[in-house]
């Protein structure tokens, strides 16, 4: 019998991913930033990307590596985000992060990237948090500034002709590299 308590209804459940859930998750990520469906929500990438954002192989791939989690979020047994924690030693990597274009502008976001912080540091000690924005997401980026996380202006390039990232619609994508101190800087001595 299984004695695990139940979320109260309308409560967030957190878990890692697991085999099962790899078509559910394709379809989250899917409907969050690409096609039609992704414009209900602010995320969409529509109109700067085409074709697939992730696909079954690739998010198997991340729920099976080493030192990754993939975290799933239910809300009273449906699945309404997801993100992926990469551990890398001092530091913890943050992507495949995905809600539901229904649930996207009620504070969702703000929770699971404050619950993904939370496991880098307690779970894994990791010192800061990075993740990489496609740098012309200006709204986007605001958002993860507003977070508290920063721009490095370290850039790499968008993977053009590799059709497993999409289609880009535009010539001047690239990934802008941004930060966040996971460490309480303002705590001082004997008051962490």
């Amino acid at each position: 019998m299984d004695t695990a308590p139940r979320p109260r209804t309308g409560e967030l459940a957190f878990r890692d991913a697991e085999p099962a859930d790899v078509d559910a998750l394709v379809t989250l990520v899917e409907s969050a930033y690409r096609g039609d469906s992704s414009r209900a929500g602010w995320t969409t990438e529509a109109d700067i990307l085409q074709g697939q954002r992730t696909d079954p192989q690739g998010v198997a791939e991340v729920i099976d590596a080493p030192g990754s989690r993939l975290m799933t979020v239910e809300r009273d047994g449906e699945l309404v985000a997801c993100c992926q924690l990469e551990h890398r030693g001092g530091h913890a990597y943050f992507g495949m992060f995905a809600v539901s274009p229904a649930q996207q502008g009620a504070g969702l976001g703000k929770v699971i990237i404050a619950e993904a912080e939370r496991v880098a540091r307690e779970e894994w000690g990791a010192r800061e948090m990075h993740m990489t924005v496609i740098s012309v997401r200006e709204d986007l980026i605001a958002w993860y500034e507003r977070r508290g996380y920063r721009r490095t202006g370290e850039m790499t390039p968008f993977p053009y002709g590799d059709e497993r990232f999409g289609i880009p619609q535009r010539d001047d994508l690239r990934f802008e590299l941004l930060v966040k101190d996971l460490v309480d800087t303002t705590a001082g001595p004997g008051r962490g």
